[in-house]
Formats: C-alpha cells, sequence, structure tokens
C-alpha cells in the first residue's frame, strides 16, 4: 500500500510538467507535493516530507497570486 502512494505521488508531479495552463500545473503539482508528503509520513521520512512541504508552499504562493 505504501509503495501504491509512493507512485501515485510520481504520476502527479510527472502529470503536473505535461499541462500548458500554469494553473492546472500548479493545483496538480500541489496535490502531487501533498501526496508525497503522506508518503513521507508513511515512510518516517524527514526528507520527503521536508522537500515537498517546501514545494507545497512554493506552489500554493504562485497560485495565490494567480487568482
Amino acid at each position: 500500500m505504501v509503495e501504491i502512494i509512493g507512485y501515485i505521488a510520481t504520476f502527479l508531479v510527472m502529470l503536473s510538467f505535461m499541462m500548458k495552463n500554469v494553473t492546472r500545473l500548479r493545483i496538480i503539482n500541489a496535490i502531487g507535493c501533498a501526496t508525497w508528503i503522506l508518503y513521507g509520513f508513511m515512510l518516517d521520512s524527514n526528507p520527503i516530507i521536508v522537500t515537498n512541504v517546501g514545494i507545497l508552499a512554493i506552489n500554493s504562493g504562485h497560485y495565490l497570486e494567480i487568482i
């Protein structure tokens, strides 16, 4: 089950980079980051958690500028 969460997170982040619309890219990438954070907690891996919290914050900040 844990690996499936990791694969879903990977898929979402990869999918986000295929978006031409920047807003959609930010939203899908943010969902991917949130999934990575969940995965990091499941593995008790602080580097995964910290990195993706940072990226999620960046995505959120850019998204709030867009709207």
